[in-house]
């Protein structure tokens, strides 16, 4: 018979690879505690790597949510800021009477000659410049497009897509593509609102740059560490501002459109993807309201998973010394057994069933006896590897709790944060729903936090908020829930509790805080008060029509209470 050639090399290679054989005790008793320790430890090893793989998605899913939702809101916040100061501003009769006089088709540029309607519109601006120094440079436009007046001694044309009128128009406000500022060293936004003459009509637009560096400031104190960051972003996937800071390749860099596109349709998860940097991160998205921007909150993979892969390379290596030694033990236990001992198969058929509760009395001296003392040492040995997993086990889970509570705790004000506070809504509505009981919602903002911020420093207006804090802390009853909501603003949700009841509850907290004593000045609070149903068919609304009251105490002259007009708001 004639051979294969091809199978003459397998023939000739088996020569040399021989595999232990079973029919001895020896490799008998290795393979038997190779086996009895391998699998109770790699199945506890793979169960806890599965938990706690899950639980520290769960929590990385929390923190990159709560980071979107809290910058997505203060963003928000910035943004309306700024445009309600360009409305007040453009509502002064000092802009639509000198609009209305500007000569129509005016020259602009670095050479046009000055009039007295742009001299006495630089003058009005030029004052609002030394009151509100957040702003950059103010320009005043006709319905054209063409600079009426500016803060700046030339007249340079302002660069404005063919439909600014019309999204002007139709949408109050104008939000331009931030742009790199090579004389400051820093990115800028264009905004604009509209100038109405007294009968609505559109006569032209009052327009700022805004210096986009302190939103890249507020964005870094929501970041969580080194490994990860928070990006604004327009809806077309350019970067507005980065908790990084603001560079021009960062505004030139553009988020995978498919990746954001799909972030922004499944609110409240994560996903991992790779970003405009190449790196693979996980993050998550939310919507800045009432804004085509998106607030997306992003961490390292590697650095999200390191601790788990820690916890799985330490436990590799438990195992491989379990192993290491009982396989030594055995082996050494094969090699001076010369014949079965009864005893002994029953104590290891224990073991292979799982029992590490054996031990064997010893059965005299000599072979016996030091067979046995081994075989005992060999099952006290895997006690303490089970001993040390569920040590780990348990230290991963201390921290996974204290993980958990320093995820619902706002961690400047001791107070509850905005995420445990939607949660609260959410339980409070279904159980007030089922039992056809109302709650009320208290939204409270400290009044010029920000000149404050401005003038003490923020570690006085640190001071201030846990100073609020603890007020409101004293001021709720224990089946409150009183919450940071987000900078300076707080929100309290009172069960069973009718708007009538709640607006003497606030009404106490907004005297006990005008009342308290601050460092530097007084600190006053603007506080709306909506009630579950009557202003609202959603629990989720009651804090809009708080918010929206609370807006309302503001443009009143702050420091003062208001009550929801009791229209539903629908969200």
């Amino acid at each position: 018979m004639v051979m294969a050639p091809e199978l003459t090399p397998i023939r000739e290679r088996a020569r040399f690879v021989r595999f232990p054989r079973l029919d001895s005790i020896r490799n008998r008793i290795i393979a038997f505690a190779v086996v009895a320790t391998l699998i109770p430890s790699g199945i506890t090893l793979a169960i806890s790597y599965a938990q706690n793989r899950r639980g520290l998605e769960a929590n990385i899913t929390q923190d990159l949510v709560s980071q979107s939702e809290q910058t997505a809101r203060s963003m928000s916040v910035w943004l309306k800021e700024r445009l309600y100061d360009l409305r007040v501003f453009a509502a002064s009769d000092e802009v639509a009477n000198n609009l209305g006089a500007a000569p129509r088709g005016a020259a602009t540029g670095p050479g046009a000659p000055s009039s007295p309607t742009r001299n006495r519109l630089r003058e009005y601006l030029l004052s609002l410049n030394e009151r509100f120094a957040d702003y950059g440079q103010l320009i005043v436009l006709d319905a054209e497009g063409q600079v009426i007046g500016t803060t700046r001694g030339d007249v340079s044309p302002v660069n404005l897509p063919r439909d600014w009128l019309s999204v002007l128009r139709t949408d109050g406000q104008f939000v331009g593509a931030p742009y790199w500022d090579s004389t400051a060293r820093t990115g800028k936004l264009l905004v604009a609102v509209p100038v109405n003459r007294a009968d609505g009509r559109v006569v032209g637009a009052f327009a700022a740059h805004l210096n986009l560096g302190p939103v890249a400031g507020l964005m870094h104190s929501f970041a969580p560490d080194s490994s990860g960051a928070i990006y604004l972003v327009s809806g077309t996937g350019g970067i507005i501002a980065s908790s990084r800071g603001i560079t021009p390749e960062g505004l030139r860099a553009r988020m995978p459109p498919a990746e954001l596109t799909r972030m922004a349709s499944s609110s409240r998860t994560s996903s991992r993807y790779v970003n405009f940097q190449d790196v693979e991160v996980i993050g998550a998205a939310e919507q800045v309201p009432q804004t085509d921007w998106l607030v997306v909150s992003e961490i390292a993979g590697d650095a999200a998973y390191g601790q788990l892969r820690r916890f799985r390379n330490f436990s590799m290596l438990v195992v491989l010394g379990l192993l290491l030694a009982v396989a030594a033990s055995a082996y050494w236990l094969g090699v001076i057994i010369a014949r079965p001992l009864d005893r002994l198969t029953r104590g290891a058929r224990e073991v292979a069933g799982g029992d590490l509760a054996v031990d064997l009395p010893q059965g005299g001296g000599g072979e016996v006896g030091y067979l046995t003392s081994v075989f005992n040492h060999m099952v006290s040995r895997l006690r303490e590897g089970r001993r040390e997993l569920d040590n780990i086990n348990d230290m991963l889970q201390k921290k996974n709790e204290e993980l958990e509570r320093l995820s619902i705790t706002d961690g400047l004000t001791g107070l509850v944060n905005h995420r445990f506070l939607l949660q609260r809504m959410n339980d409070e509505g279904i159980r007030a729903s089922r039992y056809h009981h109302e709650f009320s919602v208290l939204m409270a903002d400290v009044d010029h936090f920000k000149q404050y911020n401005d003038e003490f420093g923020h570690p006085a207006g640190d001071k201030v908020l846990r100073q609020v804090a603890d007020i409101i802390r004293e001021s709720v009853r224990p089946s409150d829930t009183a919450a940071r909501y987000g900078g300076e603003e707080f929100a309290i949700v009172m069960p069973e509790t009718p708007a009538a009841e709640a607006l003497e509850i606030a009404e106490h907290i907004r005297a006990s805080v005008a009342s308290a004593s601050f460092p530097g000045k007084k600190i006053t609070l603007s506080i709306g008060v909506a009630e579950f149903p009557s202003d609202a068919d959603l629990p989720h609304a009651v804090i809009a029509a708080a918010d929206k009251a609370l807006y309302e105490a503001k443009s009143d002259g702050r420091n003062r209470t208001v009550r929801a007009k009791g229209k539903r708001v629908k969200i």
